[in-house]
């Protein structure tokens, strides 16, 4: 079965050429010109992945996103013609996994919805898989566990993201370890970490807010200012 996949932008022309390139790959494409249907379709479809543009005529991007994320994991883009670092950060912090900023080669595009999917395709395939040899981390309560895809705080159980639980994976495997945002970066998204990119950061912001974690005295996942973060 293709995997669905749901754009929603007020742009007809950028939302059709999104569609055209998107079926040519193969997939189920679910468009939309408003947040009000596309609502009603996270909720009546088996979606793989949705594309959201941020400025749309009855609510933005970022709302959409946040309803997505009470129930439904699965990647989200956001599509920006704004450049500034704050909305970028914003998109992530609130549940976004990528984001690409307008005027966009449908080719990029396409290769990021490819990387996304075969993340999320992993993320699961590995939590319907019985372990043979467990591999985890309990770390003063925090229980992380590859195989099975799930992780606890003190007994309660963590909504992670497949990209959250990467970057967590993470520094608990590199305990003890201060690992930059660059380091982190490569090893998490497997791309090339460019200057002044807050991905990182957004989904570090994510990860704390998730755990109940206190911004300026993190029990957890601490900053080592101009180095990095480390789980100690």
């Amino acid at each position: 079965m293709s995997q669905q996949i749901l754009i929603v932008d007020d742009e007809k022309e950028i939302a059709d050429l999104v569609e055209v390139y998107l079926k040519n790959e193969g997939y189920e494409v679910h468009k939309f010109y408003t947040g009000k249907e596309a609502l009603a379709c996270v909720e009546s479809t088996a979606l793989d992945m949705a594309i959201l543009d941020v400025m749309l005529p009855d609510m933005d991007g970022f709302r959409i996103c946040q309803k997505i994320r009470e129930n439904h994991f699965f990647p989200i883009i956001m599509l920006t013609a704004k450049v500034e670092d704050m909305d970028k950060i914003m998109g992530l912090t609130i549940g976004a996994d990528d984001y690409i900023t307008k005027p966009f080669n449908p080719l990029e595009l396409v290769a990021r919805v490819k990387t996304q999917l075969r993340r999320y395709r992993s993320y699961n395939q590995k939590e319907q898989e019985v372990p043979e040899a467990s591999q985890e981390y309990d770390i003063k309560g925090l229980i992380i566990n590859k195989d099975t895809h799930k992780c606890s705080l003190y007994g309660k159980t963590l909504a992670l993201t497949p990209i959250e639980f990467s970057i967590l994976w993470y520094l608990c495997e590199n305990q003890g370890r201060v690992v930059s945002s660059e380091e982190l970066f490569e090893a998490v998204w497997g791309e090339k970490f460019l200057d002044n990119n807050n991905t990182v950061m957004a989904h570090i912001g994510r990860l704390r807010e998730k755990m109940k974690e206190p911004a300026r005295n993190p029990k957890f996942i601490k900053t080592v200012w101009g180095v990095g973060y480390q789980i100690e």
